[in-house]
């Protein structure tokens, strides 16, 4: 499978035609055949937004699971509420991508619980609803195998979704099984499948320049953002001078 807004538009329409109703974390047991969409959002907010509008045009929902402790975007800051609203506004799920390394000390099994409902309520208080999903960012062997159950929280790496579900990821840009032939079997009545809206776009492009661009649209965005703090900032830099 390509990585292009159109493969990922073809590999809804084979999901579609395969009989596999789009449902969530909450309401996958409506559905004897289903699939539920899941999406980690580990750079980019504005990416995240460009494929979750793919998805409603083709008349799907699904679930976002944004960081809270990341050095790539900030969802409160101004920029990225927008984006966070943007994305439910289209009528998708908001969850919380809980990244356990970035606490220092290492967490304790405990700990990881606790946090995980402490930063819920961050995020839930930013979006003024319940955040009731969680998707584990680089989990440690001991938290993938501690199928930790959370009070009013789906652990979407729980032995439901993790096990019983045919779990499918195109982490690090790569598939680890045929996702496209899989879909088309209709082996499996449940599917689980994990994309990152950070890999898709109009052409293909491989690993390198995905992630090369990516760095170099931070110089661009960078200049945006001083250009909001610094009256007249092009007589002291020009964009071209950055770029």
């Amino acid at each position: 499978m390509e990585f292009t807004c159109q493969a990922y538009r073809e590999l809804l329409s084979l999901l579609r035609q395969r009989g596999y109703a789009f449902r969530n974390y909450h309401n996958y047991e409506e559905a004897p055949r289903c699939v539920i969409l899941r999406h980690d959002v580990d750079t980019s907010l504005s990416q995240a937004v460009r494929l979750a509008e793919l998805e409603a045009e083709e008349g799907v929902c699904s679930t976002w699971f944004v960081l809270l402790r990341t050095d790539f975007y900030n969802v409160f800051s101004r920029a990225g509420a927008e984006a966070l609203e943007r994305i439910r506004s289209l009528g998708h799920e908001i969850g919380l991508h809980f990244d356990e390394a970035s606490y220092v000390p290492a967490l304790e099994p405990e700990e990881v619980v606790q946090n995980i409902i402490k930063e819920c309520g961050l995020l839930s208080a930013l979006l003024e609803t319940a955040v009731s999903t969680v998707s584990m960012h680089r989990p440690s062997k001991a938290t993938l195998e501690a199928d930790f159950h959370i009070p009013a929280i789906v652990n979407s790496y729980g032995t439901t979704f993790f096990h019983d579900f045919k779990y499918l990821s195109d982490s690090c840009r790569r598939w680890r099984e045929p996702v496209l032939d899989i879909v088309r079997s209709g082996e499996y009545n449940r599917l689980h499948i994990l994309t990152h809206a950070f890999w898709y776009h109009e052409e293909e492009k491989d690993i390198s320049q995905t992630v090369g661009d990516f760095i170099r649209s931070a110089h661009r965005e960078r200049y945006r953002q001083m250009a909001e703090n610094i009256t007249d900032l092009e007589s002291i830099l020009s964009e071209e001078e950055v770029l």
